[in-house]
């Protein structure tokens, strides 16, 4: 069993590990838009947040449904990057435990 359980703990946690660095940089751009540092109407920057917003954007909205945005901050982003971090937290404890 833990040759299928340690691989399969592995990949879930390279995955997570891309969707934070997703999450990331996802803000990072909608912050340069939003101070005009870069244009958003520039083919590669398009393409790039259009590709992020599909993939980041169904899991923020439920939970700005739940997390109100603080004074025009919006906040759901923090919560998601540290939801995913303790679910790596609890996949690095549980491969710890079939070792």
């Amino acid at each position: 069993m833990d040759i299928i359980i340690l691989p399969l703990l592995s990949v879930v946690n390279i995955i997570l590990n891309l969707y934070w660095w997703a999450v990331v940089v996802y803000v990072i751009i909608s912050w340069l838009e939003a101070f005009d540092i870069i244009n958003r109407y520039n083919p590669s920057v398009y393409n790039i947040n259009a590709f992020l917003f599909r993939v980041v954007e169904p899991v923020l909205t439920p939970i700005r449904r739940f997390m109100p945005s603080l004074n025009g901050i919006d906040l759901s982003p923090l919560a998601l990057i540290i939801g995913i971090s303790f679910l790596q937290m609890v996949i690095t404890r549980l491969m710890l435990k079939f070792v």
